[in-house]
């Protein structure tokens, strides 16, 4: 993020965490830093699911269009921990770093085989075309669950993306495939070697008990990672002043996004992100001009 400017104002929007159609999005690179500066967003990280690819055309549309956005690089790694999923936002990271470029050639391997399972299985269920129509919705960039799921809502399997996940794509369904994924320490220290931050993505949704979700943030901290989100925009003021203790009790720094995929009823970007107060948040330090008020104690 070297050289980079915040334009000054109120209070600057930070959204930390978006997908394109780089990984499970349904916006374009273009169309996603567009939507960011409509929705008044200030500094938008790009953290496509195990690839960097989207950045490039990020960029090119930022400064051809001279858009008032600061872009930060991004990446959210998938891990795997005690036999859960759980995801490390990278902020402010050298997309072109050795160790980056190692380690999301590696997911990107596991990935594909893990999307070849899910097919397979599909097909032996009688879902006709599983691996051509996820991959069409993919546009052939990375394969996820996501596009699987998008693509037996659209030949009417079920009339979501939530019930493909809950009857076909969830632990003990029919399409289900374990992951095999990197760790914690492996992802964080690529991260970090790749000069950015490491963070813990959504820890609310791995429908883990008060004890386990502790336990992971241990975890976490001791593997050197460097913050983890506190503030989604689905989240309650309850919720993520239970987050902002965590992170305070561990010495970690607090991150905010809107994990937006696409347009809903509760997700949009830049929305109702906002952290408790007596938290550090992940951009102190970062080169750009600091906000009057970057924490705020109360939904505003």
């Amino acid at each position: 993020m070297t050289g980079t400017y915040v334009k000054s104002s109120l209070l600057t929007i930070y959204d930390l965490h978006s997908h394109t159609t780089a990984s499970d999005g349904v916006f374009s690179p273009a169309e996603l830093v567009a939507r960011a500066v409509a929705m008044g967003v200030d500094v938008l990280a790009i953290t496509d699911h195990d690839t960097v690819a989207g950045l490039p055309a990020a960029r090119r549309a930022v400064s051809d269009g001279a858009l008032p956005l600061t872009l930060v690089a991004g990446v959210e790694i998938s891990t795997l921990w005690q036999n859960h999923e759980i995801h490390i936002v990278g902020l402010g990271i050298d997309a072109e770093h050795p160790a980056m470029a190692a380690l999301l050639a590696a997911q990107r391997e596991k990935r594909l085989a893990r999307a070849r399972t899910i097919a397979a299985r599909l097909e032996h269920a009688g879902i006709a075309n599983a691996w051509e129509g996820a991959n069409r919705l993919a546009e052939d960039e990375l394969v996820t669950r996501g596009h699987f799921a998008r693509y037996l809502v659209s030949i009417g399997v079920a009339d979501n993306v939530a019930k493909v996940f809950k009857n076909y794509l969830s632990q003990g369904k029919t399409g289900y495939v374990p992951p095999q994924w990197c760790t914690i320490e492996e992802a964080v220290r690529a991260v970090q070697q790749a000069g950015g931050q490491a963070v813990v993505a959504h820890p609310g949704r791995y429908r883990l008990s008060a004890k386990w979700l502790k336990r992971l943030l241990d975890h976490f901290a001791a593997a050197g990672g460097d913050g983890m989100e506190v503030s989604l925009c689905q989240q309650t003021p309850q919720e993520k002043t239970v987050l902002a203790g965590y992170a305070r009790e561990r010495g970690l720094l607090a991150s905010q996004g809107s994990d937006f995929h696409q347009p809903c009823a509760w997700i949009e970007l830049g929305r109702k992100l906002w952290l408790p107060g007596g938290v550090e948040p992940i951009w102190r330090d970062w080169p750009v001009a600091r906000d009057p008020a970057p924490v705020m104690s109360s939904e505003g």
